[in-house]
């Protein structure tokens, strides 16, 4: 059907287009948790923001479990590399996906404010662990993590958690936080109750306006402080699956891509000029304000894959180990058995997500939860 270098291109596009729909789909379900305490003030606008996501956010793990499978199946080398070396910054981030359920469901249990206070709080700092916890990983990438491999393809990795938290990384780590924080306050100007919503449209405003400075700046700090990585020669695009195969050389620009391939400059483009119309949108009529902090998560994390492209997880200890789009993947008979899975499932799972999101359509409001709850 595909030769192997077109399948591995269409995986690599797959993947990022996975990791853009959880961002989007699940990424406002962390931005409300941790808005709960700022954007409710008292237990029943919490329990309101908390309506406006509980009957999907489930529904809404389907693509990080997705990504996951994506990873598993048709880049093993990556899957192996990432999950064994980053196993601390994982165990957090399911650590933050274990309690928001326990959250969720254990909250309303009693009718003791501090029993709910408790239970906000777990659902404030799993979101915010989430968001930070994935751009730091994001920034990482740009830096090179420590890892090689050995002759024989065994890995090797040196260094802690506390290694991964370079002031870069940091950077990218507040660039996902607001980004997602905006994304959040969208939903919820969208989705609670008229009260709720005016302070989340404040919210959306600063929260973008955020983004857009910290997201420059990471950008202006990539190209000028941080060296990019190349692969040195002509790529081998359909060749064995050996990261051991090629030499990289270090010391260009991450930006090297944009000037190879001018379209990489929508994502970014889009990215910013999606804030800009968050900020005219939000709070108005419609979906308009939603649609554009959609469009703004995905060109950032469009703009960081383009920048990588075609490296899927750098090192900084041995360059010529770093794993890249042509060395990584699994072999042409699994991403052909794959894609033709994915062919006919996936539009299934879009059209069940697009039938769920107009049955749960509308506000939840204040007199919906004193309905439903019988008052607080």
């Amino acid at each position: 059907m595909f030769d192997y270098t077109t399948l591995r291109l269409v995986w690599w596009a797959l993947l990022g287009t996975l990791l853009v729909a959880f961002a989007i789909m699940d990424g406002f379900d962390f931005g409300v948790a941790g808005l709960l305490k700022l954007l409710g003030r008292d237990n029943e606008e919490r329990q309101v923001l908390l309506e406006g996501i509980e009957p999907t956010w489930e529904g809404n793990q389907v693509w990080f479990i997705l990504a996951g499978g994506a990873t598993f199946a048709a880049w093993p080398v990556l899957y192996a590399v990432s999950f064994s070396g980053l196993y601390l910054a994982m165990f957090l981030v399911l650590l933050a996906f274990i309690l928001r359920p326990v959250g969720f469901n254990f909250r309303g249990k009693l009718r003791d404010p501090r029993w709910a206070s408790l239970w906000d709080w777990v659902l404030v700092l799993s979101g915010v662990v989430v968001m930070l916890v994935a751009g730091v990983a994001f920034g990482n990438l740009f830096l090179g993590l420590p890892f090689r491999f050995d002759g024989d393809l065994r890995m090797s990795w040196q260094g802690g958690f506390l290694d991964l938290l370079h002031p870069y990384a940091l950077l990218c780590g507040l660039v996902s936080l607001s980004m997602l924080l905006a994304h959040g306050a969208c939903w919820a100007a969208l989705k609670a109750d008229h009260a709720i919503a005016a302070r989340a449209v404040r919210i959306a405003r600063w929260a973008t306006l955020a983004f857009a400075v910290l997201y420059v700046l990471a950008g202006i700090w990539l190209a000028w402080g941080i060296p990019g990585y190349a692969v040195a020669g002509p790529a081998v695009t359909d060749g064995a699956s050996n990261p051991l195969y090629k030499q990289v050389a270090v010391g260009g620009s991450w930006f090297a891509g944009y000037l190879q391939y001018p379209g990489f400059w929508i994502a970014p483009l889009a990215a910013l000029l999606a804030a800009v119309a968050v900020q005219a949108l939000v709070g108005r009529r419609g979906v308009g304000g939603f649609v554009a902090s959609s469009v703004m998560v995905g060109g950032t994390i469009a703009s960081a894959g383009f920048a990588l492209f075609p490296f899927l997880l750098p090192s900084r200890l041995d360059p010529r180990s770093s794993l890249t789009v042509w060395d990584a993947s699994s072999s042409r008979g699994t991403l052909e058995l794959m894609l033709g899975a994915t062919v006919v499932f996936l539009p299934i799972v879009i059209l069940y997500t697009g039938w769920v999101y107009r049955v749960m359509r509308g506000r939840v409001t204040l007199a919906d939860v004193r309905k439903s709850h019988g008052g607080y």
